[in-house]
């Protein structure tokens, strides 16, 4: 089933699909960033310029979900706040508190823990493997309960506390967020093997999952760290209940990646805490331009997908 090299509980290297993955990552994580720092300067054509590169960004993003597992790509989003950082230093001339350059360090150190412990990638043939992995009891029963919970979200809280309370749709989007990924996962392993010479667009599954694609913004624009947290958490989980991406992997591997995900998460803190520390100039975040609703609540912090919701007037 899955072919890994660490099914005997050593380290024998990254895949050269998990490279792959991580150059994509990193790669968004870089467009992504500099586009901030680019709208930031408030020019007509920079601004232009800065769209353009998140385009690129998302799309890389999308790419690295083709080749990686979850737990390495989604976590690595935290990277784009470092070269946001670094570029508001170097062209912006804004200085980052003592305790954000430890963010930093704490963001690099976490995502080196991850990229060295990550699983080897699922090797997939067709999408209908995908298909029946996606249809397996346990990762339907997710899905069903993520489902209930959304929608109870947003009868029963959302009319009366969606503009007041920023937990109600940090909670929405990242449950949703969590399916949407594997649909998007899904869909990116199925355009790689057609690029490879194995068609997958005569799948009726490869258009299901291009549906459930459509459904979704796939946005990497920036949120809070409670959103992080929460949209990573259950991103990996589902990728660990559909793809089984801890299967080859013993105990001790799978807690040294949750330290490495704690340790990014720490550094995302850090950078956003002390943008607001007075008596130094601190690296301020970018918004996210997309949901005018959201922005009241002033989120900012790392960059993740994020979901288009219907909001209430």
């Amino acid at each position: 089933m899955q072919e890994s090299g660490e099914t005997s509980g050593t380290y024998n290297g990254m895949s050269s699909d998990n490279i792959k993955g991580l150059v994509l990552a990193l790669s968004s994580s870089f467009f992504i960033g500099a586009s901030f720092i680019v709208k930031k300067k408030g020019l007509k054509k920079a601004g232009s310029s800065g769209v353009r590169a998140v385009v690129v960004g998302e799309i890389a993003n999308f790419a690295a979900y083709a080749f990686a597992p979850a737990i390495l790509v989604t976590p690595l989003g935290a990277v784009s706040i470092i070269i946001s950082a670094t570029l508001a230093h170097i062209i912006l001339r804004e200085r980052l508190h003592i305790f954000g350059i430890l963010g930093c360090i704490l963001c690099v150190v976490g995502s080196i823990t991850i990229v060295l412990h990550a699983p080897q990638e699922r090797q997939i043939q067709s999408v209908a493997e995908v298909w029946d992995l996606a249809t397996e009891p346990g990762f339907l029963a997710y899905a069903v309960l993520v489902l209930l919970v959304v929608f109870f979200l947003m009868v029963n809280y959302v009319p009366q506390y969606g503009q007041t309370h920023v937990m109600v749709y940090i909670g929405i989007c990242s449950l949703v967020g969590s399916l949407s990924v594997m649909g998007v996962k899904a869909l990116g392993i199925a355009l790689k093997l057609t690029f490879s010479g194995m068609n997958q667009l005569a799948y009726p599954q490869t258009w299901v999952f291009a549906f459930v694609v459509a459904l979704d913004t796939f946005n990497t624009a920036v949120v809070s760290p409670i959103y992080y947290v929460m949209f990573t958490t259950f991103t990996i989980v589902a990728s660990v209940i559909m793809f089984k991406d801890w299967a080859g992997q013993n105990g001790s591997q799978i807690v040294t990646e949750m330290c490495g995900f704690v340790t990014i998460l720490a550094g995302t803190f850090l950078l956003h805490k002390t943008k607001d520390m007075t008596g130094s100039p601190s690296f301020s975040f970018p918004r996210t331009p997309k949901h005018s609703n959201m922005e009241e609540f002033d989120l900012e912090g790392a960059p993740l997908v994020n979901l288009e919701l219907t909001h209430t007037s």
